[in-house]
């Protein structure tokens, strides 16, 4: 069965940086990925700022949006209520922006994984209760 794929930050990130230590792991990862991935506004700007010091790192991430190699389906304005509650939720964790914007994509795309290096998706719910799909290191 084919599954959508959402792209988290630090996969990103390490995708584009070739010094990053999951560079190898994302490459063989997504070989294995039909493209598009999807991802929100939330996590292109956390990259575009981690991408400040990597050469081309910003022209690249630029590249993989033009390509539509990564597609932003996520209207945030339609979301903020659902994003609030997320907010709320995980407070304790605490969560970011983005991952919440994510948590609310798996719930939009029920067939999806979330391609990620952060273990915190690991205690984040969908629809509540539902554990989320996770592409992601054994870290």
């Amino acid at each position: 069965m084919r599954y959508s794929v959402i792209v988290d930050t630090g996969p990103l990130v390490s995708l584009i940086n070739r010094r990053d230590r999951y560079h190898e792991w994302v490459r063989t990862e997504l070989a294995t990925i039909q493209p598009p991935l999807l991802s929100c506004e939330a996590v292109l700007s956390e990259a575009w700022f981690l991408l400040q010091r990597v050469s081309n790192g910003r022209e690249t991430l630029v590249g993989l949006l033009n390509s539509q190699q990564i597609l932003v389906p996520f209207q945030f304005n339609q979301e903020v209520e659902s994003i609030t509650e997320l907010l709320t939720k995980y407070t304790s964790v605490p969560v970011s922006l983005a991952d919440a914007c994510l948590v609310r994509m798996a719930e939009q795309h029920p067939q999806s994984h979330i391609l990620t290096l952060d273990s915190d998706f690991q205690i984040y719910r969908k629809f509540k209760n539902q554990p989320i799909p996770v592409i992601m290191p054994n870290i």
